[in-house]
């Protein structure tokens, strides 16, 4: 494993365990750190900067929200992505964010579709936007239909799913056109909050999330074949 985490940057506001677990967090997601990746507590705490104990705190609580994996007499290793993980996480993303819409419909405000509407034309208009500024583009769209169901309960069990979903998020929107494609599907679903039609808007996020759900598949079985044949 070669140097690639960079020394962190303390926060006042923000124990430095905190700090260290989300600089790893972010690693994972972004593929720094690959799935399969053994994690060397002394190499990632040079990396970084610090002692060994918030590194190894960090692993601990990755390991709790299934970024990371404990074999025995081996260590921790990046958790891989199944096939498995891929349905069940999409199967509640599914149904909680279709409710999430239905109830948008009925519940939104002309500024906040007015905000969806400006992020939809910045997204579409930015053809340079790297992929973390997508991934960010398309987590802030999201959580605006959240917000908009003006159901506190909701919106906290899909922010406790945010971690997992975004891991699947920036792999789906790295395919070549998925992000277009989801541009028009945020759009398709903005004029049905608009029209507050209730079914139309649950309808298309579920399929939204299908068609992201479909690409992930794709993605994990062709990075399997290209495994197989190297």
């Amino acid at each position: 494993m070669g140097k690639r985490l960079v020394p962190v940057i303390l926060d006042g506001y923000k124990p430095l365990r905190e700090i260290v677990f989300e600089s790893m967090r972010d690693a994972i997601l972004s593929g720094i750190l690959e799935p399969g990746e053994r994690l060397m507590e002394i190499q990632l705490a040079e990396e970084m900067g610090v002692s060994r104990t918030p590194v190894r705190e960090a692993i601990r609580k990755l390991e709790l929200e299934n970024f990371v994996v404990m074999i025995p007499r081996k260590g921790a290793y990046v958790a891989g992505v199944s096939l498995k993980d891929v349905a069940d996480v999409f199967e509640i993303r599914s149904a909680l964010e279709g409710l999430a819409a239905g109830l948008a419909a009925e519940r939104i405000t002309e500024d906040e579709l007015e905000q969806m509407e400006q992020a939809l034309f910045y997204r579409a208009s930015e053809g340079e936007m790297d992929l973390e500024q997508i991934v960010k583009s398309d987590t802030d769209f999201h959580a605006l239909v959240y917000r908009a169901s003006r159901n506190e309960r909701l919106v906290q069990i899909l922010e406790n799913l945010r971690e997992q979903i975004q891991r699947f998020r920036s792999t789906s929107l790295a395919v070549p056109g998925r992000n277009k494609l989801a541009i028009e599907e945020h759009r398709m679903i903005v004029e049905a909050l608009r029209n507050h039609d209730t079914e139309e808007a649950q309808s298309l996020a579920m399929a939204h999330i299908v068609t992201a759900e479909n690409v992930m598949f794709e993605t994990l079985r062709k990075n399997d074949t290209d495994k197989v044949d190297q």
